[in-house]
């Protein structure tokens, strides 16, 4: 049995497809197996694994569809030999210490379910402010501790960082296929359920962006579809058996996700905010706006603070936690 079996789900790759496969076959970790779960291919991506696998014995090739990422993703799963599966994308590139960092915290931490690691971006036209921002957040996110307080901010995880321990992802169900980022519901269904997340604190993954990325392009990516997949989460997690619930900000972002809530049964009773335009304000939910000065007295439900502005939620959480809330329990972070 290999140590790892690192999943490669393929769909017209042909450019970028050998150098991430040979960035997977020159780890300094031998012993794997590399799956390659080609998705319905027209462009020679599937004559390309093919070539692979014969010049390596490690590298099996399967083919279908094409059927979409997540079937890819849990034929892949279905038949991995080894406990732990690591993600791979065919235009992405490992670096070579990288499955041997990430073993041997699993090995040494054998209550984490998902081992990550940093990554850098790259992308050929330049990195865009927000993806800048984005990658800065994310390798920020390094603890246990860190992802359960960052969880409904954003995917705390590269999907193709990520070492998995196989039993782990099948007891929550596998990879679930719906208008949502598989990812991203995956990491939250093993948060619901308990399970440990941590990264290795190093660089171990180029990350490419791309205007062609699936996550570009396809609406199961899209702002919109994070954000109902968070407000699923929130109301049978955080706000589980709650009816009502005060949030910190009355701005776009807030209000969004104030009718998410709604339509999942849960009102919004009030708005905090510093604005003092806004104060005072009945909001399309019926929700009023107070003045955040008065939110050490509003102790009475649970916050979810949904601020957009950059640099907010460090200061809004040190006032909070100042005051006596405790986050996760009190109060919770979205974006």
């Amino acid at each position: 049995m290999p140590k790892v079996t690192v999943l490669l789900p393929v769909r017209n790759a042909a450019p970028t497809l050998e150098e991430a496969v040979q960035s997977i076959l020159c780890q300094t970790l031998k012993d794997i197996e590399l799956i390659a779960v080609d998705d319905g291919s027209s462009d020679g991506s599937l004559a390309i694994m093919r070539r692979l696998a014969r010049s390596d014995g490690r590298v099996r090739v399967m083919t279908q569809g094409p059927l979409g990422i997540v079937a890819a993703l849990n034929a892949g799963l279905g038949a991995a030999s080894s406990a732990l599966v690591a993600r791979m994308d065919a235009d992405d590139r490992s670096h070579p210490e990288r499955l041997e960092r990430q073993i041997a915290l699993a090995e040494a931490r054998r209550d984490l379910a998902v081992v990550g690691c940093l990554v850098e971006c790259v992308s050929g036209g330049g990195l865009t402010d927000g993806m800048r921002q984005y990658e800065q957040w994310l390798n920020s996110v390094v603890t246990h501790e860190d992802v359960v307080r960052e969880i409904f901010v954003e995917s705390p995880f590269a999907h193709p960082s990520v070492l998995l321990r196989r039993d782990a992802v099948l007891a929550v169900g596998g990879y679930r296929a719906g208008p949502f980022p598989e990812d991203y519901d995956l990491w939250l269904r093993l948060y619901a359920a308990g399970y440990r997340m941590a990264k290795v604190p190093l660089v171990l993954l180029e990350w490419r962006d791309g205007p062609h990325r699936l996550s570009r392009t396809d609406p199961r990516y899209s702002v919109q579809a994070f954000r109902r997949l968070k407000a699923e989460y929130l109301t049978s997690v955080f706000l589980k058996g709650q009816k009502e619930v005060q949030m910190c900000g009355a701005g776009p972002l807030a209000r969004a996700m104030a009718l998410e809530l709604y339509a999942r049964g849960v009102r919004v009773v009030r708005h905090l905010d510093v604005d003092p335009r806004k104060v005072g304000r009945r909001l399309k939910t019926g929700a009023v706006v107070v003045h955040w000065s008065e939110v050490r007295h509003l102790r009475d439900m649970p916050m979810v603070c949904a601020v957009g502005q950059r640099g907010a939620r460090p200061r809004i959480r040190a006032e909070l936690v100042g005051i006596g809330f405790q986050e996760g329990v009190d109060f919770v972070f979205v974006q």
